[in-house]
């Protein structure tokens, strides 16, 4: 069993809230949507963090986003100046939000400043490039936490517990698919930034899944891709790629990653029932349907008291507060990405990977 222990499932998530000294500083690096209309509004729901810097290469969100969020000129900065995030002492953490193959220079930097680090997925565009981030904080004594926020929405821990403690019989399959239409003329879209197209992308929440509903790691991968060259959005990216992953256990799962087709749920599958969640990751509106026992009923939970963003960055603030690891370290990320290598090079090879060959 790999990182995602069942005892870990729920750690951090249940019990009275914890009583830090005081709230975690958080700087932000890039201010592109996901970081201006997703993460920096859920701070207002945060017990343990909150938002004090800014980083970004272009003035005006500088100016826009300082002013809103009362952030002083002091604490706005370029990504010439980034370093100096190491004289600031209100800065504990960073959420590096910036395209994929920029994510390890910012990491190791944040860790060089004497920074905790919070970094969004895919963690970077190669499993070598995961480990020199890893190295990079163990160093520096700073924790590195990966940005899987479904790990703290309340559908999918209880997904988890589900599955793994064998709710509908032990897990027997997994069907996992995620996917979009892609818009044309985004970074998304550049290899040179993305490190890859719908895989790395959207396609890695089934790949998470999988892993995190099993609580396994994969040790057989196949894979195939189909993608359309003359389509102008797939020049230097792939668009749809289908997986297998076999687990230690038998488990088998089977995934989707696309950019052409519209796809966000998972089912696991066991000796007496299954677990459906549809749609399964976005950013709110989670569903989940039970079949046990011949009948087939949803399954509706109360309203957290945070939703997932706000959940995942008071998790990395308790974790700094307690001395604690979070439950998504920088090692998830990596896995995650050893994977995704396998994936590519089955499809390219058109073959059976098995996992350390």
């Amino acid at each position: 069993m790999g990182g995602f222990g069942a005892g870990l499932a729920l750690a951090g998530m249940a019990g009275p809230a914890f009583a830090a000294s005081r709230r975690i500083g958080y700087a932000i690096v890039g201010l592109g949507s996901y970081a201006t209309r997703q993460i920096m509004p859920n701070f207002a729901g945060c017990d343990q963090a909150k938002l004090v810097a800014l980083v970004s290469g272009t003035p005006a969100k500088l100016a826009q986003y300082g002013d809103q969020y009362d952030i002083p000129a002091t604490h706005r900065y370029s990504y010439a100046d980034f370093d100096r995030i190491r004289d600031n002492p209100d800065i504990d953490a960073v959420y590096v939000v910036l395209p994929n193959s920029l994510h390890a220079e910012y990491v190791i930097r944040a860790a060089q400043a004497g920074k905790h680090v919070l970094c969004e997925k895919p963690m970077a565009v190669s499993a070598a490039e995961c480990e020199a981030m890893i190295a990079a904080c163990a160093k520096a004594g700073k924790k590195l936490m990966i940005g899987y926020r479904s790990r703290f929405e309340p559908y999918n821990r209880l997904a988890i517990e589900l599955a793994r403690g064998g709710h509908v019989g032990p897990t027997r399959l997994i069907t996992a698919e995620h996917g979009f239409s892609a818009q044309p003329n985004q970074w998304r879209l550049d290899k040179p930034l993305s490190g890859g197209g719908s895989l790395m992308d959207i396609g890695i929440y089934s790949l998470n899944a999988a892993r995190y509903l099993t609580g396994e790691e994969p040790v057989e991968v196949s894979a195939v891709e189909s993608t359309d060259r003359n389509d102008p959005r797939f020049v230097t990216v792939e668009d749809r790629i289908n997986f297998m992953l076999r687990f230690p256990s038998g488990i088998i799962a089977n995934c989707i990653s696309s950019y052409s087709s519209g796809h966000n749920g998972y089912r696991v599958i066991g000796t007496q029932g299954w677990i459906d969640m549809e749609p399964a990751t976005p950013y709110s509106g989670q569903s989940m349907t039970i079949r046990k026992d011949g009948v087939t009923a949803p399954r509706t939970l109360p309203a957290p008291a945070k939703n997932q963003f706000a959940g995942q960055l008071d998790h990395l603030a308790e974790c700094i507060q307690r001395g604690t690891t979070p439950i998504v370290p920088g090692e998830e990320g990596l896995a995650d990405l050893r994977v995704i290598e396998a994936i590519y090079r089955s499809a390219a090879e058109g073959r059976s990977v098995r996992m350390g060959a």
